[in-house]
């Protein structure tokens, strides 16, 4: 029960201090909900390739923000990374 309590005043925290961040010039006003949203549409993608040989390879990839999301990401000082490696793909 207390770990419940704990988990919702940090969820509660953290939805406060966005909205209070409130990214100017990406134009979803100082509603977290909007925010999330935005974000919640980059995508990660796994390209799976197969070859004669029965191996698959397989290529994650995060799409391309849009020009707006970009702004978004920026704003909250968030970085996609350009390529996962081995590790983080497991």
């Amino acid at each position: 029960m207390q770990a419940h309590l704990l988990v919702c005043f940090l969820a509660y925290v953290l939805w406060k201090t966005l909205a209070q961040s409130r990214p100017v010039g990406t134009g979803l006003g100082d509603e977290p909900r909007k925010v999330f949203d935005e974000i919640a549409q980059i995508r990660l993608v796994d390209a799976i390739l197969p070859t004669r040989q029965g191996i698959e390879i397989r290529k994650r990839c995060i799409t391309q923000p849009t020009e707006h999301q970009a702004i978004l990401l920026d704003k909250l000082k968030l970085h996609l990374p350009r390529q996962l490696s081995m590790h983080e793909m497991q």
